[in-house]
C-alpha cells in the first residue's frame, strides 16, 4: 500500500520506494553506519534475479502509520547501539519532514561489524 495524501487539486501518491530511498539515504549519513545490510527478500531477490524489493522493508498500516526495518553495517570501533539510535533519529527526522508521513516504529537489524580497510 502507498501512502495517498488529498489536496484541494487532487490526489498526492508517495511510493513505498520513495520511503525506502530516503531510509537509505538517511541511514548512510549516519556516522559509523558502513554501508546497509541485507534482507532476506533483498538477497532473495539478487540471488535469483528478481524485482522483489530493495534492503528497506516498509510497511503501512491502515491507520496510514509507518513501520520500517533498515539492515546495516556499523564500521568497527563505534557503539552499536548509539549508531542504532541515532539511524532511527535520522530516518525518522527525514521521513517526516520530506512525507510529513506518521512513523509507528522503526527497526534497525545490526548484520555486522565492518573494520575499515587499510590504506
Amino acid at each position: 500500500m502507498d501512502q495517498n495524501v488529498k489536496s484541494e487539486l487532487g490526489t498526492i501518491r508517495i511510493h513505498k520506494k520513495v520511503i525506502s530511498s530516503i531510509t537509505t539515504n538517511a541511514a548512510k549519513e549516519v556516522d559509523g553506519v558502513a554501508d546497509l545490510g541485507y534482507s532476506l527478500k533483498s538477497f532473495v531477490s539478487k540471488l535469483f534475479g528478481l524485482n522483489l524489493g530493495g534492503i528497506i522493508d516498509v510497511n503501512i498500516d491502515n491507520n496510514n502509520e509507518v513501520t520500517i526495518s533498515v539492515p546495516i553495517i556499523v564500521s568497527y570501533g563505534y557503539n552499536l547501539p548509539e549508531v542504532a539510535a541515532k539511524v532511527q533519529e535520522n530516518v525518522r527526522k527525514m521521513i517526516e519532514k520530506s512525507t510529513e508521513l506518521n512513523i509507528k516504529q522503526i527497526d534497525v537489524n545490526i548484520q555486522a561489524v565492518e573494520k575499515e580497510a587499510k590504506k
